[in-house]
């Protein structure tokens, strides 16, 4: 059973519960989503006859369901379209942290792992759009920009829906954390933040004259941050 979308926290069962650093999780919704909706790839891992897979993809979220497409013809999307029981976990590195010690080296990051049963879409208008919607969660208003999909290229994409049962938050966002009989040796220690940053316009080199770059997409200043951007773009896509 998916978790009711006002629930504040996600159920902690052995299936989420984080056994090390625990002080680190948060079984909250909002702080899971915060991680998930910083990113547009995820992994998806799951079993077929006894061999594990973790498939990247892009993904969006809707509520408390996640959704990912691909080609018809993937292994993963064929074995995941039956109901089948997955993960889908997101990463972000956040900081490379040097201690005194290489045992105390670690890292800052933000990750959240998801549980539930992945399920093909197989309603002709929830698929339409899903396929609206991994357009427009990323680039709000898009969608209605481009040509319509044609029958082949919908035949062709196969859309995935898993809602979320179970779902943790795990985040380390500190400073170095050395024994502290070595702070007094002479090695340099500390943080180097790490972030994702958007580069210059690269327009296409057969664009029709005239067609300028939307404004909807100055949601992608130079220089800014890609996480940034995507939970803005997460909230408009809310409605928020």
């Amino acid at each position: 059973m998916s978790v009711e979308t006002e629930t504040a926290t996600y159920p902690v069962t052995p299936r989420n519960r984080i056994k090390r650093m625990h002080e680190r999780a948060s079984y909250d919704r909002e702080a899971v989503h915060a991680v998930l909706d910083a990113a547009m790839l995820c992994h998806v891992a799951y079993v077929i006859d006894g061999q594990p897979y973790a498939t990247p993809t892009l993904f969006w979220r809707k509520g408390d369901t996640l959704y990912w497409h691909g080609s018809s013809a993937s292994r993963m999307l064929r074995h995941l379209k039956a109901g089948t029981p997955a993960c889908l976990t997101v990463a972000h590195l956040d900081g490379l942290v040097l201690a005194r010690s290489g045992f105390n080296h670690s890292a800052n990051y933000r990750s959240a792992m998801c549980f539930g049963t992945a399920r093909l879409v197989e309603d002709p208008e929830e698929k339409n759009e899903a396929m609206r919607d991994v357009i427009d969660r990323f680039y709000p208003q898009r969608s209605a920009l481009l040509r319509p999909i044609t029958p082949q290229e919908a035949k062709a994409t196969t859309i995935i829906a898993m809602p979320i049962d179970e779902a943790v938050a795990k985040v380390r966002a500190k400073g170095v954390g050395d024994d502290e009989e070595d702070f007094a040796l002479p090695i340099w220690a500390g943080v180097i933040p790490v972030t994702t940053v958007l580069g210059a316009v690269e327009p296409c080199h057969r664009l029709v004259p005239g067609v300028d770059r939307p404004e909807t997409l100055s949601l992608f200043p130079e220089g800014g941050r890609l996480d940034d951007s995507l939970l803005t773009g997460q909230r408009l896509y809310d409605g928020g």
